[in-house]
């Protein structure tokens, strides 16, 4: 269930990550469909002026007692390192009372102070990842992917990163429907994948009418058949060599690994929102047999297809009661 959700902001916040929380889980959209999140701005102190990195301050509403009884805890970036204690033990306490933890940029440092990064997989930041490995040693840190999701720890990397991981635990835990209703007011898209690299040739992808945006587009629409890099460099008028650089240019992946992460995307659809058997889910996403299905599926989701087909259902159950 994701219905309260604690944003902690710290002295030194970003404005920007802060915002990216606000943005998914603080605006009202019951009127479109998404279910209502009750979002508590939460400080050391309620009231008590809270400074940023661009000479602002943030008020927040509630002291760290609003960080009781929260479903989500999402933590913004902060310049700060060393934390007092009482902000450190507020969230080992929401830890232990079963919440989600969600860090943005270098919010994961005030996770990896508390002890919530021990053992545990996760990211920041690249240009932090040094600080963190030397802060926290026992932190399993991936110094490339754009967010990690490690079950009720879930980290970021910078800036637009956190809309990932954001919109990443609304599709977890309230499905497609929902997270698409988001990333249509937000204009951004609703999932990327979280192992795409967080630093690639042109961090902000240019896909004018004479690049790739069109056979991406036509790809889209045609997921069932099958698709070469010789093909889709045809269609491009590139070589297969150009094509293959410009691609990872500008989606940050390979031909391959975005293909069969649409190839999922759309399986995930299928699977909350049809009947359709798992043959019938792997020729209409363009895997043409179950075990292929399986297989990818479970390397990029982390279930079954059957697994994650129940658990739709069982939540789709629980909202309509």
């Amino acid at each position: 269930m994701l219905s309260t959700v604690a944003a902690l902001v710290l002295p030194e916040v970003s404005p920007f990550e802060f915002g990216t929380i606000c943005e998914v889980f603080g605006i009202d959209r019951t009127a479109e469909g998404v279910p209502p999140f009750e979002l508590r701005v939460c400080g050391p102190v309620a009231g008590e002026p809270v400074s940023s990195t661009v000479g602002m301050g943030v008020v927040p509403h509630h002291g760290l007692d609003g960080l009781r009884g929260a479903d989500l805890v999402a933590i913004a970036a902060t310049r700060l390192r060393t934390f007092p204690e009482p902000v450190l033990d507020a969230l080992r306490g929401a830890a232990a009372d079963g919440a989600t933890l969600l860090s943005v940029c270098s919010g994961a440092f005030v996770l990896g102070a508390a002890g919530l990064l021990d053992g545990r997989h996760c990211t920041t930041h690249w240009m932090n990842v040094d600080e963190l490995r030397e802060l926290h040693p026992q932190a399993l840190i991936d110094p490339d992917v754009l967010f990690v999701d490690d079950g009720n720890i879930i980290t970021s990397a910078g800036t637009a990163a956190g809309i990932d991981a954001c919109l990443h635990l609304v599709r977890r835990e309230l499905g497609s429907a929902i997270v698409n209703l988001i990333a249509r007011r937000m204009v951004v898209p609703p999932q990327r994948d979280g192992g795409q690299r967080q630093f690639v040739e042109q961090p902000v992808p240019r896909c004018s009418s004479d690049g790739l945006a069109p056979v991406l587009d036509w790809v889209l629409e045609h997921l069932e058949i099958e698709h070469t890099v010789t093909d889709l460099a045809r269609r491009a008028r590139m070589s297969d060599r150009s094509f293959a650089r410009r691609f990872v240019a500008e989606t940050g992946t390979t031909p391959h690994r975005w293909l069969t992460l649409q190839r999922v995307q759309r399986a995930q659809r299928l699977l909350e929102d049809t009947d359709l058997g798992i043959d019938e889910v792997a020729e209409s996403s363009g895997f043409g047999s179950g075990a292929l299905l399986r297989h990818h599926f479970r390397k990029v989701v982390g279930v079954a297809p059957v697994d994650y087909r129940r658990t739709f259902t069982v939540r789709a159950a629980v909202a309509g009661n």
